[in-house]
């Protein structure tokens, strides 16, 4: 949400007195807040959890959302904050306070914008531009409260350097649906505005943190249940066994008794 300046990506020199290890001047704080308003976090924060979830065996994957992206080498004017943003074949998916794209060696692959009413126009012109300039093969933006632009979701592929449009379609269920190629999965926005990732491949959603945490809790509710039918189960089969066993020694007591009987006789 910060706006940067122009860039000229590769022809940035140096801070002046800026020793050789950079990382003491990185970020530059800006005071922004990661959202404006509840529409808008909620779907950033849905979003990068999802893509986290679903990139969390890749060791190559690098997701982040509302972190300092700097593109001009060794210059705090040159940087940006994408609301989202994906890396493919990063350098490790561990943690980092920022990302220095001359130092990970590329641009992100992907990035995500959710509009409000101060950035909008931002993303969709200077941002645009800046982020073609950084050779950024998708572009997407949304609209979380479908006031600001029509339709909601815009997406976009880079083309000889420049923004072509992607294919989005209103589908009969009220979902609307375009195709990240980059992600391999379908941006989608159900009814209700909500901004949801699908897998073509898999056949399902991805899935955000709630129903994440509740499917944790089906998942555990349904093992504990398990767990409590097999002691059923269990102890069925002890009293079953603790049956025959006694039906097995009342037998043998009564074969004595007859045999005592006809050993008298």
């Amino acid at each position: 949400m910060t706006t940067p300046k122009t860039p000229a990506v590769d022809k940035h020199p140096p801070i002046r007195g800026l020793q050789e290890d950079p990382s003491s001047l990185f970020p530059f704080p800006d005071g922004e807040a990661l959202a404006e308003n509840d529409w808008q976090y909620t779907a950033i924060s849905d979003t990068v959890a999802a893509l986290r979830n679903r990139y969390k065996d890749r060791n190559d994957v690098y997701v982040a959302a509302g972190m300092f992206l700097y593109y001009g080498m060794y210059d705090l004017a040159f940087r940006t904050v994408p609301d989202v943003y994906v890396v493919l074949e990063a350098q490790g998916n561990h943690r980092r306070d920022y990302w220095l794209v001359w130092e990970e060696g590329k641009s992100p692959d992907f990035v995500l914008e959710v509009a409000s009413s101060g950035t909008w126009e931002t993303d969709a012109g200077f941002k645009r531009n800046i982020y073609a300039a950084m050779d950024i093969t998708e572009y997407w933006r949304f609209d979380p409260k479908g006031e600001l632009f029509v339709p909601e979701l815009v997406g976009e592929r880079l083309i000889g350097g420049k923004y072509s449009p992607l294919t989005i379609q209103r589908e009969e269920t009220g979902i609307l649906r375009g195709h990240s190629d980059v992600l391999g999965l379908d941006i989608c926005v159900r009814p209700g505005l909500e901004l949801r990732l699908y897998d073509a491949a898999a056949g399902n959603w991805l899935l955000t943190p709630g129903e994440t945490e509740a499917a944790r809790q089906a998942e555990a509710a349904a093992r504990q249940a398990a767990e409590a039918a097999l002691e059923v189960a269990e102890a069925e089969r002890q009293r079953e066994a603790d049956a025959r066993q006694a039906a097995e020694e009342e037998n043998r007591r009564l074969r004595e008794q007859l045999r005592s009987l006809q050993a008298e006789q």
